[in-house]
């Protein structure tokens, strides 16, 4: 078995959202919970950064601030010991590796920035088009057997992939558009919905 988690949402904070708060512009609290369509997404979001002159260096500043979420780390270390993990996400590797560090440099498939030299963020390259979707489809051609995990509008395709879906702590319009995948709202119910969702994979002690 292979267990396939999304990042943000289910194991560290929204990093847009952080940098929000930390800069004050509220326009970038906008994420997949609201704009399913990713492209279109982030193009907002670049567009937003250059016009407030944001350079990359200032968003790794906020994310070397920030830490998992609570009781992600304790979670990710259960997991890890009953199936191998992969952690699919749709941030960007110049993003992520500050919290991979903290989460002990779990495997992760995400995207590229395209940075310039004065740190200026002119765009990004996407892995591939639904990506999250694409390497469930290749684990399950391997004969894995795959449960994923996410909290957005970004995750329904990858769980719709799966062999076991779960809803992490995802908001009201999310259950009530995706209402086949079971909802876990703390890591305790994660747990649960691994072990039900494992094919007998996955047993606590």
């Amino acid at each position: 078995m292979i267990a396939c988690l999304d990042l943000e949402g289910v194991l560290i904070p929204e990093i847009w959202i952080n940098v929000a708060e930390r800069t004050g512009i509220e326009a970038l609290t906008r994420t997949t919970r609201e704009e399913p369509d990713y492209d279109k997404l982030m193009q907002y979001r670049l567009d937003i950064l250059d016009q407030h002159g944001i350079t990359l260096p200032q968003i790794q500043e906020v994310i070397d601030g920030m830490g998992p979420l609570p009781g992600a780390k304790d979670f990710l270390l259960w997991l890890k010991s009953r199936a191998q993990v992969i952690i699919l996400s749709d941030t960007f590797y110049q993003f992520a590796h500050p919290l991979m560090r903290q989460l002990e440099f779990p495997c992760l498939f995400c995207h590229r920035l395209l940075v310039e030299p004065d740190g200026h963020i002119s765009g990004y390259e996407l892995r591939l088009q639904d990506g999250k979707r694409r390497a469930v489809e290749a684990l399950k051609e391997l004969n894995f057997h795959i449960v994923a995990s996410g909290d957005s509008y970004n995750d329904t395709t990858m769980l719709g992939a799966a062999d076991g879906g779960i809803l992490f702590q995802p908001p009201q319009n999310v259950i009530d558009e995706f209402p086949q995948y079971p909802v876990a709202r703390s890591y305790d119910d994660l747990r649960r919905e691994f072990i039900t969702a494992s094919n007998g994979e996955i047993v606590d002690d």
